[in-house]
């Protein structure tokens, strides 16, 4: 059986350290300690010291966590809380048997201080400078007042005191912040993974690896490369290396050795089924995420009762003198670009853009190509646009955009004649969009107590994140359906690859100057 490593074990150790503080904090003392301490100390301190044992009880279980991720500044932190623990158990009520344990703990702590290797993160030492010189200020305000024999009103006091809480733990989560890794690329490295996409992409999803928001991580040899993003301390790889698959493994021990490295959570987000075997060999677990939708160009028919909205609605356009063509994204001339511009910005509304596994950054790609939909007076009322898949042999939705005012139906009406297009050159599939959830989504698939109660969250958030809509747009054309995977190292680590994922896709974003500052960073990126 294979043991605990020494980090997780303290892990352990701070928790229940911390409980046993928390406990005994809570608990009668015995009397003849307590004179012998009363005796010693001013008067109040041993109730100050039962208040601190409550709070470094509580710090050491919260720092546990970050203990067990081998932190180096919770290492540090977890020092000076196990020291003060100890002084506080001696002070409130001369509690040998705590404070002995406590500083089992420290010693501990110091025998096995090399495990902690993974550095904190440089850029929180600004902000950490000026909550220090904030508490600093606060301590100056409420000193200079005792020193002047005056005594502050109790709402000051008050707000004082919930001011300096709040600092303290801004102060706290700066401090124990992971190390983070801002997006780097540059022009050689996207030439190389262009190149590679191009010879060896036979996924949906590769293409998509060419975002400028995300970093690459190449084999020795250069003929295999990764694309991730580190998002609140986890590093999340977008689909599937790509590469020459004999260098793949290699790969894959590069970047769980960096995530360990610094302290992240490893995380394969939209894994496809053919390479599950591998993650599993390296410890991942896969979850099934979601599933692709995807079309047959040479298989697809309008014929049949199952498809007739899509029929009506793909006649409906073509009554109405809406006409179809296919344009290279990197000949759009300026009057073409400006117009899709504003079919984009009316599509948004304001939200800001989104996408990071399964779209692509830029309209203007060279390699990709914009399906287009013209009224009778050649004016744009929507359009798809489409990066190349399989190797060349398929294609993959990118984004799907329409005027407010366009007619119903006209998305329908796109994908139809790319369909009709794509089967004219031979391309062999084309892949619609992700769907999240769908074994909740999937009325036929509900059937337990909990996916209804699942479903019925999801249906009532749905005007944020449009899951069931964009699900029941795929389902209208029949599509196959490809499961896609997030393969996460602990299965406790779900909900917080989850909410990184969100922030990556930009269904996380806050309003206002946060998303101007973001979506102006964007561009001067590309």
């Amino acid at each position: 059986m294979r043991l605990p490593r020494a980090e997780k074990l303290l892990a352990w150790g701070a928790a229940v350290v911390g409980a046993i503080g928390f406990v005994s904090a809570l608990t009668p003392e015995m009397a003849n300690r307590v004179e012998i301490v009363q005796g010693v100390l001013p008067p109040g301190w041993p109730e100050a010291a039962r208040v601190l044992t409550v709070a470094f009880g509580i710090g050491l279980i919260w720092l546990s966590r970050s203990l067990a991720k081998r932190r180096r500044r919770a290492w540090q932190l977890a020092v000076a809380v196990v020291l003060a623990s100890a002084a506080a158990h001696l002070a409130k009520g001369l509690d040998i048997e705590e404070a002995t344990v406590s500083l089992l703990l420290l010693v501990a702590l110091l025998r096995w201080r090399r495990r902690f290797e993974v550095p904190g993160d440089p850029a929180s030492v600004r902000p950490l400078l000026g909550l220090g010189a904030a508490l600093a200020g606060i301590a100056a305000v409420v000193g200079g007042e005792e020193l002047r024999g005056a005594e502050l009103s109790h709402r000051t006091s008050d707000a004082l005191l919930g001011f300096g809480v709040v600092l303290g733990f801004l102060a706290l989560y700066f401090w124990l912040r992971p190390f983070g890794q801002a997006v780097a690329q540059t022009v050689a490295e996207r030439r190389i993974a262009r190149a590679l996409v191009e010879a060896y992409g036979s996924d949906s999803l590769a293409f998509f690896a060419l975002r400028r928001d995300k970093s690459y991580l190449f084999s020795p040899s250069r003929r295999a490369f990764l694309a991730y993003r580190v998002v609140a301390g986890t590093a999340l790889v977008s689909g599937d290396p790509v590469g020459d698959d004999a260098e793949i493994d290699e790969l894959l021990a590069e970047v769980r050795r960096i995530a360990r490295a610094h302290g992240w959570r490893l995380a394969v987000v939209g894994a496809s089924g053919e390479q599950l075997a591998r993650y599993r060999a390296f410890g991942l677990k896969p979850v099934a995420m979601g599933e692709e939708a995807v079309l047959r160009p040479q298989e697809f028919s309008l014929e049949g009762r199952a498809i007739r909205k899509v029929r009506q609605s793909v006649s409906r356009l073509r009554k109405s003198g809406y006409s179809f063509r296919i344009v290279e994204a990197d000949e759009v001339g300026p009057e073409l670009e400006a117009e899709l511009d504003d079919v984009s910005t009316a599509w948004r509304r304001g939200e800001p853009e989104r996408g990071f596994s399964m779209a692509i950054d830029d309209l203007h790609v060279p390699g990709t190509v914009l399906a287009l939909a013209e009224d009778t007076a050649g004016r744009v009322g929507g359009f798809l646009h489409l990066a190349p898949s399989q190797a060349g042999g398929g294609w993959s939705l990118s984004a799907m955009r329409r005027r407010p005012d366009a007619p119903n139906g006209l998305t329908e009406f796109l994908v139809v004649e790319t369909l009709a297009w794509a089967r004219e050159t031979g391309a062999r599939e084309l892949s619609l969009n992700f769907c999240a959830l769908t074994d909740f989504l999937a009325p036929e698939r509900v059937k337990t107590r909990v996916r209804r109660l699942v479903r019925r969250g999801l249906l009532l958030a749905d005007n944020v994140f449009q899951l069931e809509r964009l699900y029941s747009f795929n389902r209208k054309f029949l599509p196959e359906w490809r499961r896609r995977y997030v393969c996460v190292e602990h299965f406790t680590d779900l909900p917080a690859v989850g909410l990184a994922y969100l922030r990556a896709e930009s269904l996380l974003v806050p309003p206002g100057p946060w998303m101007r500052r973001r979506e102006a960073r964007r561009r001067v990126a590309a």
